[in-house]
């Protein structure tokens, strides 16, 4: 069910936000919560599993498109110089949701059942559904492509190509990390599951932060931000591994991890929006499709490595990751376009 869904939201979303490039984006918006309203709600009642797994593959489509529209319909909503702090406050929604949903469902399930669970969520995404009717204003589609334009534009746009290349290299490396984050805390911190899900909830809010804190610098320097960010997460990577055998330890890694973790999670959305200014819906599109697919894959080879040469492994797997994609940004960040926000206002690098 979750590795269906990942598919499908990192494949799907380029053909599915080019095809769907005149249509007004509150009308889309609006759609793809119809579709995770009526999605949870099959999900609840369904009597077999091959309708489960179909409704999670059409959900992801709409989950991907979401990470390829909302933050640019964010950042038209508001004034010029606002837009990094209205890509922030998206994206600190999504850092925050990710750690508090799971076991924010997990204890919905104890007091009812697993179906009534996604009923409560379809519920609650109605509610969404009717806000967003309401409150957010017609939005034509400022800059979408066609699809035959969308795979095209890394092989013109060189900084895209960059960024892009980026995105895969950090995500293949913290996602093949915190995949094993509980498995490595059970390991060296004999750590109890409430433990792990506190830690994990501080990450989350850490994430959050760091959203908030990027919001404030990317206007200043992008790229100096987004290096300051990675440079976070290698540095939390290493700590986990020295001071990650105490209870005190893992819980600072796992901290500064999640700040900086927040820091370069913006810090990529506008570097993408940076290099394309002008197609931002459809770079967006192909940054989500290599972040989903970097998930999986990460998670995979992360695998591989706990299995092969243990889950110690697995962090160092991040730290190489992740300093490649340091290196990267260091070794071509000039060749990046100056970044801008929508409207065409400069922001320095």
């Amino acid at each position: 069910m979750v590795t269906l869904y990942g598919v499908s939201a990192g494949l799907g979303v380029p053909f599915i936000v080019a095809w769907t490039r005149r249509v007004n984006r509150r009308v889309l918006l609006s759609a793809l919560l119809v579709i995770l309203t009526l999605g949870n709600c099959v999900t609840a009642l369904a009597p077999t599993f091959p309708l489960v797994l179909t409704t999670r593959l059409v959900m992801g489509f709409a989950s991907g498109v979401f990470w390829a529209i909302g933050v640019s319909m964010a950042m038209r909503l508001v004034p010029e110089r606002q837009a990094s702090r209205a890509a922030a406050v998206v994206m600190s929604g999504i850092s925050i949701a990710a750690v508090v949903g799971i076991p924010l469902g997990t204890v919905l399930e104890s007091l009812t059942d697993w179906r009534a669970t996604f009923l409560i969520w379809s519920g609650l995404s109605a509610l969404v559904l009717l806000a967003v009717a309401t409150v957010v204003p017609s939005l034509p589609s400022a800059n979408a492509v066609p699809v035959r334009e969308v795979f095209v534009l890394p092989l013109r746009n060189v900084p895209l190509r960059l960024v892009l290349c980026t995105v895969v290299l950090f995500v293949l490396g913290h996602f093949g990390a915190y995949a094993f984050v509980r498995p490595f805390l059970e390991a060296h911190t004999s750590a109890a599951p409430a433990f792990i899900t506190m830690v994990l909830m501080i990450y989350g809010v850490g994430g959050a932060i760091g959203n908030f804190v990027a919001g404030h610098t990317v206007n200043r320097s992008l790229r100096g931000s987004f290096v300051a960010g990675g440079a976070g997460l290698v540095l939390s990577l290493l700590a986990l591994l020295a001071v990650g055998h105490t209870q005190a330890g893992s819980i600072a890694a796992l901290v500064l991890w999640g700040v900086s973790f927040g820091v370069v999670q913006l810090c990529q959305v506008n570097m993408t929006q940076a290099a394309a200014p002008d197609t931002f819906e459809a770079a967006m599109s192909l940054n989500t499709m290599a972040y989903n697919t970097s998930i999986a894959i990460g998670a995979l080879i992360g695998g591989l490595f706990a299995d092969h040469l243990g889950v110690t492994s697995v962090v160092w797997f991040g730290v190489a990751l992740t300093v490649a994609s340091l290196l990267l940004t260091l070794g071509t960040g000039r060749r990046a376009a100056t970044p801008r926000v929508p409207g065409g206002e400069l922001v320095s690098r």
